[in-house]
């Protein structure tokens, strides 16, 4: 009687054990210090169909003209994900060194340009939003929030030589009417503090549906794929024809703001991979 007292005892004690392990475990997972990591894919191309391979891949705009991309470099930084209730999470948000990265065709991996977040709280996100080019918030920061990206973007071209700031888009090959044979070089972005200097704030904010959610946990790594769609730069809204006024613009002037403002419909979530 008494081994079956004690193995009764004793099976209560584990199955409690089992049970209360269980539950701190669940806890555990559900518990908002759990975090993940989350991967973003850029795939530039034309009419979202990629990739572009640079010097070779020829587009015909909206108004008839042929172009050929030698260089596409682009700006993200200011990531946020929204969750199924509204919620925003921003990824080091007006923080250059942690939250930007350079997107250069020159340096996609089959067609395919990566960023990878880390330490993502555990959440089903629905939405995603990000800054093109560099908010004036990060840049007045100065040196102290933004030294490393400053430096980074600088060995990628992606900063005045002849003014303060940084280039948010820069653009250059070929164009003509029935061969690319012209050159091009449009750059756009700030210069310094665009409040200071009366010129336009090339900076500009992308919010995307997911077709499904990117549910981040600390095994599973999300991966959401965007297409990036560069048919906008000059068939976008504002239709665009290059001459020898435009083609070799840097700054902020009108064309380049219809420039921008094109190329902000550009980005398109193509799918959500969740594993």
């Amino acid at each position: 009687m008494k081994i079956y007292k004690f193995l009764s005892l004793f099976l209560i004690a584990f199955t409690f054990f089992t049970f209360t392990s269980c539950r701190n475990n669940d806890e555990d997972d559900s518990s908002p210090e759990t975090t993940g990591n989350l991967q973003i894919k850029f795939e530039n191309g034309f009419n979202n169909l990629g990739d572009i391979v640079l010097n070779q891949t020829t587009q015909t705009s909206s108004q008839g003209q042929k172009h050929q991309f030698s260089n596409i470099k682009y700006v993200i930084s200011n990531i946020s994900l929204i969750d199924e209730n509204g919620n925003e999470f921003k990824y080091n948000e007006n923080n250059p060194d942690k939250g930007a990265f350079i997107i250069d065709q020159a340096d996609a991996v089959a067609g395919i340009n990566y960023v990878n977040l880390n330490e993502v709280p555990k959440n089903n996100y629905k939405k995603i939003k990000f800054g093109f080019g560099i908010s004036q918030n990060a840049y007045l920061l100065g040196q102290d929030g933004q030294a490393e990206f400053w430096n980074k973007a600088k060995q990628k071209g992606m900063t005045w030589s002849w003014a303060a700031g940084y280039v948010f888009v820069k653009l250059e090959g070929k164009y003509g009417t029935n061969s690319p044979d012209t050159e091009f070089m449009n750059h756009t972005g700030n210069m310094g503090n665009v409040v200071a200097n009366g010129t336009p704030d090339l900076y500009r904010e992308i919010t995307l549906n997911l077709p499904i959610t990117a549910r981040v946990t600390n095994q599973i790594t999300p991966s959401i794929h965007i297409l990036v769609d560069f048919n906008q730069y000059l068939s976008g809204d504002t239709p665009l024809i290059l001459n020898s006024t435009n083609d070799m613009m840097m700054g902020s002037s009108q064309h380049l703001v219809d420039m921008t403002n094109n190329l902000t419909k550009m980005f398109k979530v193509d799918h959500v991979h969740n594993d």
